[in-house]
């Protein structure tokens, strides 16, 4: 079985946003924060595509994975740097700041019945490991940015933190081939760069 790992070298901010539901039985109070995140990702995402096409200028995010938690909804987000993130969020003419506003003005009337969270990690390069085994399509930074044969930054954990990913002399053209995210050779890089063509 396959073993891979990220294909991404260099610094990475990683956003984790979600919202509780306190008054699950006032949809007409927290339903508006719930419709809130599919937009910005779908202009996160549409962005991400034609700034590989070359039509617009990257904002940075690589992607993102929708969960269900315990207490709520819950995103995991990759992104090329905190400034990023930043930058997105205070931008008047992308979606996120008018919905920011929107929720504050609702949520001041409907106090406690909904909470919004984040919290953002500032990544220095090589202080990400992973491993995906067995997983069919990859998961979380391998989805985001690509992935390569795990052997190219180490046979283990400790090995692969703090690696990076080799570019020589690291087996034949297809251990060298991205495998599932990534279609680009490295001079070509894009948003979703690392992805290694042999």
């Amino acid at each position: 079985m396959e073993r891979l790992t990220h294909a991404h070298d260099g610094d990475l901010a990683v956003f984790l946003i979600g919202m509780t539901v306190r008054k699950p039985w006032r949809p007409d109070l927290w339903g508006p924060a719930f419709r809130a995140m599919p937009p910005m990702l779908r202009e996160l995402a549409l962005n991400r595509a034609a700034s590989e096409r070359g039509e617009e200028e990257w904002l940075g995010f690589y992607d993102g994975a929708p969960s269900i938690g315990p207490r709520g909804p819950l995103v995991v987000q990759y992104w090329r740097s905190v400034e990023d993130i930043y930058r997105y969020a205070a931008d008047q003419d992308r979606v996120h700041r008018p919905r920011w506003a929107e929720f504050n003005r609702r949520a001041r009337a409907a106090e406690g019945a909904v909470g919004v969270w984040h919290e953002t990690y500032a990544v220095p390069a090589g202080g990400v490991e992973t491993v995906y085994t067995g997983v069919g399509r990859p998961l979380g930074l391998g989805q985001a940015t690509g992935v390569v044969p795990a052997t190219r930054r180490g046979e283990t954990a400790r090995q692969r933190l703090g690696s990076s990913v080799a570019t020589s002399g690291a087996g034949s053209p297809a251990e060298r081939r991205a495998v599932a995210i990534g279609r680009v050779a490295p001079e070509k890089r894009t948003p979703r760069g690392g992805t290694v063509v042999g």
